[in-house]
């Protein structure tokens, strides 16, 4: 029997095999990169199911306070809790976070198409605990240049062994509260500590106390004996030279991170200028007009929103963030000083420093147009801190700074925003000094008026 051989028709309408490896293949290429891009349009943002709808495009809110679990109000309305991250429309909002017990955070922020805007409230209690940290009474108190320690000095003891100079290391170091202050000298019986002044050095170990009767150089340590320390009167000038030098390379190296623009208006138009404890920000209080020219860094992502001001008029304070290229208004200067701080890195333009050019000797800026002991220390010491200027100083996270107003001690945003008292009451006018990590302010305070001052505690957490 002859097969039937296939028809020209037949051959024309056959169906090719299809090979099963190759299906399965393509259709598992087809899922990982439809599903790759569903995640990154979901990363970013995009097409994203929410309780108001499905969003084609969307920004991220991360709503995080400190302390967290705050309710969190968006426009008016109840949303979600802290810690949290929402998807929304990109847009202006009205973001209030609130906790009990806690001062309410609002800000105006502007959310950006596939960009993370964070809050990073920070929460001041509404009632804060008190904690004392002295009992015998306290003058002359200075805090070190690292902002670690106190100096301060006892004269009211009723031991008089615990009367003298000493320091309180400011640290959250359990052994350390328990210990309180630590004792560096008792009174000498040459010289009035009462009438000297004193002098940290750059590195915060070394105290120099000035008097018209002594002048000596103690460490902070260890217990010195006042009265048997080497005088150091003749030396006095070159150790304040080497300070100062010491001060001046430190600070060109923190302010060379800034435009060059801001260097100039810092250092030639501009007086009590300090640096944040993070090297990122700086205020400065005008003595000329000018105006900050646009995107001096190149641009970053979320940027801080908020209203800045580049016109600059004189006698304005602002704070510069070098990060994110703005500059914000915080207000008038609050007095006239008639020996204001100056930057020590005026030339800064040049490329060899300073230092390199002269012997240490040359560094006497902070020395040449001080004519008493009093003087010198004055101009050292509101180097250091702005506690010693009618002004603002920075709070340790370099986003607060704290300040004096009245009775009352409050802290804003480096951004002019949420302003807080967080403290009103007896103090003494114009010193607050914070912790180092934020978590206590430092007052100085007597609760009845029959008693000598003392230092007390302020717990922020």
């Amino acid at each position: 029997m002859r097969t039937a051989q296939p028809t020209e028709k037949s051959k024309k309408f056959r169906f090719p095999k299809i090979h099963l490896g190759f299906t399965y293949t393509l259709f598992s290429a087809i899922i990982i990169i439809g599903g790759a891009f569903v995640a990154i349009e979901y990363a970013k943002g995009n097409y994203r199911l929410t309780r108001q709808g499905f969003l084609r495009e969307a920004g991220l809110l991360n709503t995080n306070s400190f302390p967290s679990g705050a309710e969190v109000f968006i426009n008016g309305r109840l949303v979600t809790a802290t810690d949290d991250t929402l998807y929304l429309e990109p847009g202006e909002y009205e973001v209030e976070i609130v906790k009990d017990g806690f001062w309410p955070w609002k800000k105006s922020l502007e959310v950006e198409r596939e960009l993370v805007t964070q809050t990073n409230a920070q929460l001041f209690p509404t009632t804060p605990s008190f904690t004392p940290l002295t009992f015998s009474g306290v003058n002359s108190v200075l805090p070190s240049p690292d902002g670690q320690k106190i100096l301060f000095l006892t004269t009211s003891a009723t031991n008089p062994t615990r009367n003298g100079l000493f320091v309180l290391e400011l640290t959250e170091n359990l052994l350390s509260l328990q210990r309180g202050p630590r004792q560096i000298s008792e009174l000498a019986t040459t010289f009035d500590l009462n009438q000297a002044d004193f002098i940290w050095s750059p590195n915060s170990n070394e105290i120099m106390i000035l008097s018209e009767q002594k002048e000596a150089l103690i460490t902070v340590d260890r217990k010195h004996n006042l009265d048997t320390v080497a005088d150091i009167s003749f030396s006095r000038k070159s150790i304040l030279s080497e300070w100062e030098e010491e001060m001046y390379l430190r600070e060109r190296q923190f302010l060379s991170e800034f435009p060059p623009q801001i260097i100039e208006i810092a250092t030639q138009s501009a007086q009590n200028v300090y640096i944040s404890p993070d090297k990122k920000r700086l205020f400065y209080t005008t003595t000329a007009p000018n105006i900050i020219s646009e995107d001096l860094v190149p641009p970053i992502p979320a940027r801080n929103t908020q209203e800045e001001s580049r016109t600059l008029e004189v006698g304005s304070i602002y704070v510069y963030d070098r990060e994110e290229d703005k500059n914000f208004l915080i207000g008038p200067e609050r007095s006239e000083l008639t020996n204001p701080k100056a930057l020590l890195a005026a030339d800064l333009y040049t490329r060899t420093p300073l230092a390199l050019q002269a012997s240490p000797s040359a560094f006497l800026r902070l020395q040449e147009n001080a004519s008493t002991s009093a003087e010198i220390a004055n101009n050292f010491n509101r180097y250091h801190t702005a506690l010693h200027l009618d002004t603002f100083q920075w709070f340790p996270d370099s986003k607060h700074l704290l300040y004096t107003l009245d009775s009352s001690v409050e802290i804003r945003g480096y951004d002019n925003t949420n302003s807080t008292t967080v403290y009103s009451g007896p103090f003494k006018q114009n010193f607050v000094y914070p912790w180092p990590d934020g978590s206590r302010l430092l007052i100085l305070t007597a609760f009845n008026s029959d008693l000598p001052m003392n230092l007390y505690a302020i717990d922020l957490r």
